[in-house]
């Protein structure tokens, strides 16, 4: 069986989703559920402590998986903060590091989830760090000991799909010397999700695309059935583009240089 791991976390879907923007519960799981994703990411800001009678955002995620995660973190003590809290009411060990300063574009600052990735693999977390394409960040998350390292493909939410595909593509040249590369953020379509996968990268987090398709659900199964089809696509050892057509029927019998007038 293809599978991946995440730390020891052994998993088969190489789909992961987040629970953020779906218009309620009842789509989220129905979305879950079509895109047979075994792990899904939570905002521990988004969580509400569990009460008698109260039915909140874990209790919706009962079955699946948490992956705890720091958005809205802005600096690396703030996601510290914010990690600590996620492994109390999770009981997880493992955390999505996000450490987002820019309110425009939501892009990560490496210098603090460089810091902030040393301090929680210090305290006993897995981490899974969001970051830009930067292949040598990349390397050195690795070299602290990083669960994965998790690169975007565009801005978050954005749907642009994979405008960093140059450097994407350096991720996957030096896959040796990295833990499993998680391509997050921008991917607005199944067709985007199946070709990071054809680079053979190792798996994709998707969001914004499904929880504000029209039909969710729909489009939760439609990113599964891409990511798959990336992954066997890669797996298969796709032909190697040429410089010149290559003719797929028999050419014997054909005379060379066309019809004669």
């Amino acid at each position: 069986m293809d599978t991946w791991k995440v730390g020891d976390i052994e998993l088969k879907s190489r789909l992961i989703l987040g629970s953020g923007k779906f218009r309620d519960f009842g789509v989220m799981r129905e979305a879950i559920k079509a895109a047979e994703a075994e792990v899904v990411t939570v905002a521990i800001r988004r969580v509400e402590a569990r009460m008698p009678g109260h039915v909140g955002l874990l209790e919706a995620l009962e079955g699946v998986c948490l992956l705890p995660n720091t958005a809205g973190a802005r600096t690396a003590e703030e996601a510290l903060r914010i990690a600590r809290l996620g492994r109390v009411l999770t009981g997880e060990r493992w955390v999505k590091l996000e450490v987002i300063p820019d309110p425009t574009y939501l892009l990560p600052d490496p210098v603090e989830t460089l810091r902030a990735a040393e301090r929680l693999l210090q305290e006993g977390f897995v981490v899974l760090p969001y970051i830009g394409p930067d292949l040598v960040l990349a390397k050195k998350l690795a070299a602290l000991g990083t669960a994965t390292v998790m690169p975007l493909a565009a801005p978050i939410g954005s749907g642009w799909g994979v405008r960093t595909r140059a450097l994407l593509e350096l991720f996957a040249r030096e896959k040796a010397s990295l833990p499993p590369v998680v391509v997050d953020a921008g991917l607005g379509l199944p067709s985007h999700a199946a070709e990071v996968m054809e680079m053979g990268l190792d798996a994709v987090l998707v969001n914004t695309a499904i929880a504000e398709a029209e039909d969710p659900v729909a489009m939760a199964e439609a990113f599964r059935l891409g990511v798959e089809a990336g992954r066997k696509a890669y797996l298969a050892g796709p032909m190697r583009p040429r410089e010149v057509a290559s003719p797929s029927s028999p050419t014997e019998g054909v005379p060379l240089g066309g019809p004669k007038r």
